[in-house]
């Protein structure tokens, strides 16, 4: 009972990076015994009460109240802000009216929801009961507009729709990813954004007994590694249903998933093509394109081994980029330490032939290199965390992390390079480490 306690008291009890505070431990604990009879009465009467009704939606703001440190960091978060409404919140038109665009003309009164906004921002007006995304982006990286028009051989499922983008409703394509319980009969949803509900599921009975957390709430951190990554993978993977087209229309998200499920029981990921580049891969298998972390880890040595996103990342929001728990290597380093089984073996620079502090000697940019397109200006990071060899750029036209850095060498460079170091294996740079 005192180990569960703990678990409940700490979730909130925390710094502003989510750490449990000293004191605040010893008050929480105290406070939980001085209250434990009160406690054990409500949760006899709720076991006297008729069962309840099946669990729904309440929204995030039914979580608040108990957990509002971990509410407050996740408000914050790119997680919560995907979607914002103008109306509410002027300030969330990123782009600048005054810059030349020639692709499409709109008012900021014509917008009914912008989205995103770190790489670009999009614009979704409202026809009846549906959004759709103007033919138009904001490129907040290089401060310009876009056209924006997924044509034939992008997405899978351009055939499947009409040309013109306001033939192209956000519901199918977007919005179950974006929302809290999207319902594709009535096109509604109980919260726009990535809301607490969107991972830990229905959360009614746990707002009407949250001392009997371990049963009526889905913790992530409580189920095996295939669900718990399931959580992540059903929004950051390109996948296809199952069951599609769904009533006649295809989805481009999982449809019918609840967390705590087997995600592989409504989808399939995108299939890869060894040998073949297209719009979703590298002719290695390794993501081309944005939304595809989950389609590389899936195929890494952390996954095999058990690892899960939230090792490394607490969507809950910290103040490290990319909501890592700590900064960057560092966060590598937690396992991957000189002293450690895991490697690497010796020192960093005896490890990178690279001073350590250098960019040479980054986890991130050696194993986690920037090839996953987002827009044109920016490339996201890979996560099957294996080095990419200069030998599959010059089979292939596979970035490597080399050149990426030395970008006045060749890749032939890079290979002759690498192939002088006496701790590098020359058969593992023939493909990769």
């Amino acid at each position: 009972m005192r180990s569960l306690a703990r678990e409940w008291i700490f979730r909130d009890v925390t710094n502003s990076k989510g750490q449990p505070r000293a004191a605040s431990r010893f008050l929480s604990i105290r406070a939980f015994w001085v209250t434990l009879p009160l406690q054990l009465a409500l949760a006899a009467a709720a076991a006297g009460a008729s069962p309840a009704a099946n669990p729904h939606y309440v929204g995030s703001q039914a979580c608040k109240p108990c957990h509002i440190a971990i509410y407050g960091r996740w408000k914050q978060t790119r997680m919560a802000n995907v979607v914002r409404d103008p109306r509410v919140d002027p300030q969330a038109f990123l782009c600048d009216f005054s810059k030349p665009n020639p692709f499409f003309k709109f008012r900021k009164s014509d917008i009914a929801f912008v989205y995103g906004s770190h790489w670009k921002q999009r614009y979704f007006v409202k026809r009846g009961s549906d959004y759709f995304v103007l033919p138009v982006q904001w490129d907040i990286v290089r401060q310009r507009w876009e056209k924006y028009h997924p044509h034939s051989g992008d997405d899978w499922w351009v055939p499947d729709y009409p040309e013109s983008q306001m033939q192209r409703p956000t519901g199918p394509l977007c919005d179950g990813c974006h929302s809290v319980n999207y319902d594709i009969k009535t096109k509604t949803v109980t919260e726009w954004n990535v809301g607490c509900e969107r991972c830990h599921g229905p959360g009614s009975e746990h707002v009407q007994a949250p001392w009997n957390f371990q049963h009526n709430i889905v913790n992530p951190a409580r189920l095996d590694f295939v669900r718990a990554n399931d959580d992540c993978i059903q929004c950051h993977s390109q996948l296809r249903p199952l069951a599609n087209p769904i009533q006649g229309v295809y989805y481009d998200w999982a449809v019918g998933y609840q967390p705590g499920d087997r995600l592989s029981n409504v989808v399939r990921l995108e299939n890869q093509r060894l040998g073949v580049h297209d719009f979703f891969y590298w002719p290695d298998g390794s993501a081309q394109k944005n939304r595809m972390q989950e389609n590389d880890f899936v195929t890494s040595a952390m996954y095999e081994h058990g690892v899960t996103c939230f090792d490394c990342h607490d969507p809950h929001g910290t103040d490290n980029k990319d909501l890592l728990i700590k900064p960057g290597g560092q966060m590598c380093l937690e396992c991957h330490g000189p002293d450690s089984p895991n490697g690497p073996r010796g020192s960093l620079e005896e490890h990178t032939h690279h001073q350590a502090g250098s960019l040479g000697s980054s986890c991130l940019d050696c194993h986690m290199p920037r090839i996953d397109v987002q827009v044109d200006s920016f490339s996201v990071r890979s996560h099957t965390f294996r080095f990419i060899s200069p030998a599959l750029t010059i089979k292939y036209g596979i970035p490597n992390p080399c050149t990426s850095c030395h970008k006045h060498k060749t890749s032939q460079w890079a290979l002759d390079q690498l192939q002088q170091w006496q701790n590098v294996s020359p058969w593992r740079l023939e493909r990769r480490n």
